[in-house]
């Protein structure tokens, strides 16, 4: 579960640094990436490996260097929604206010780490130890502070996902949930170290529906921030790789036009076969765009001599299909004698609707017809 968690925050962390880099001016933006960047610090703090670590470094490192970027990813969760709800002046005048509780936490917290009794300077403390006052105060008061950020970004996300819709709506949910199960769970665990400041016998259910409800509050976390993302994502692959497929489809129908009229061929940019060009996603776009309108520019030169084959507006791509290749020649031919072109000019494969989509599956349609013609 911790490695699966890690991935999660390892792919997450990713994509918010990079829209980050396209929008360095979003505050919004901004908060996110902190909040997901803090939160994948402290996980990693609790790794075997790290946490021993940092405890030979210094006795009780691990413990401290866990809850800080926690409560500061906490913070960053908070001026999130600030950013979102106000303008960015009254935003920023309260995210500073917000900033005071935060570092008072931090430094009680840290205050009580280098004033506990070296010897108890681990991590987990037992429940006997909590007769410590340092060891109480530091796990009550970083707890008090997650159930007040937790509780308060859970309910300011439930009123974002009731008017939302789409993707965001979903991954709304999925966050006020995992916030709820996260403010739960440090309820539980500021009941059980009240409990054991006291002297009593903590219940093991109270332990057991903590720990259950951060193992199933993180990785909703992290899918409820990512998966409007994801989906927006998985939208553009899929039109992407229906304009790929659609412009290999394209082949047939513009190599041939594009033999017969090569001078309408538009600009290229980028060289086809540079490094840059083979790698930038938007080039299936702009190719599939492009050898649209240059089919369509084709069409409309030969269209007089299909008319002169009785080929007529709204005929069926077969059919065209079945005089495109004369008609092209016919059309060179004229052209190389000097000859000007019919008058008449005919609508071929023009879709009902007008969009440059449904212009496509003409074509398309045409160009299958007429590889399957020969």
């Amino acid at each position: 579960m911790m490695y699966a968690t890690a991935g999660l925050f390892f792919l997450a962390v990713c994509w918010k640094v990079y829209q980050l880099s396209r929008a360095p001016r979003d505050h919004t933006l901004r908060a996110v990436t902190l909040c997901l960047v803090c939160l994948a610090v402290s996980f990693a703090m609790g790794f075997p490996p790290v946490k021993n670590a940092l405890n030979d470094t210094a006795a009780g490192t691990a413990l401290l260097a866990s809850n800080v970027p926690l409560l500061a990813g906490v913070y960053f969760l908070l001026a999130f929604y600030l950013y979102s709800a106000a303008d960015r002046v009254r935003a920023r005048r309260r995210a500073r206010l917000e900033a005071v509780p935060l570092l008072v936490t931090m430094l009680v917290i840290t205050a009580a780490t280098f004033a506990t009794p070296a010897g108890l300077r681990r991590q987990p403390y037992t429940p006997d130890e909590l007769h410590t006052p340092q060891v109480a105060i530091f796990y009550l008061t970083a707890q008090l502070y997650l159930v007040h950020a937790f509780s308060t970004t859970s309910w300011w996300t439930a009123r974002y996902a009731r008017m939302s819709g789409g993707p965001a709506r979903i991954g709304l949910w999925l966050t006020t949930g995992s916030l709820t199960g996260m403010a739960l769970a440090n309820s539980c665990r500021v009941a059980m170290d009240a409990v054991g400041w006291s002297g009593g016998e903590i219940p093991t259910a109270l332990h057991t529906a903590a720990s259950t409800f951060f193992a199933l509050a993180v990785p909703a976390f992290i899918a409820g921030l990512s998966y409007p993302g994801v989906m927006q994502r998985a939208a553009a692959f899929k039109i992407w790789r229906q304009h790929r497929r659609s412009y290999r489809r394209l082949g047939p129908l513009w190599q041939l036009l594009h033999e017969g009229f090569p001078e309408d061929v538009l600009n290229r940019g980028p060289a086809a076969g540079s490094w840059r060009e083979r790698l930038a996603l938007r080039a299936v776009h702009r190719h599939y765009y492009r050898r649209v309108v240059e089919c369509r520019d084709g069409l409309v030169r030969v269209s007089p001599y299909l008319a002169q084959r009785g080929v007529q507006d709204g005929t069926g791509p077969e059919a065209v299909a079945a005089h495109l290749r004369h008609a092209l020649q016919a059309a060179l031919t004229a052209r190389a004698a000097g000859e000007a072109a019919p008058a008449q000019v005919i609508a071929v494969a023009l879709p009902e609707e007008h969009s440059l989509d449904a212009d496509a599956r003409q074509l398309v349609a045409l160009s299958d017809a007429l590889t399957a013609h020969g």
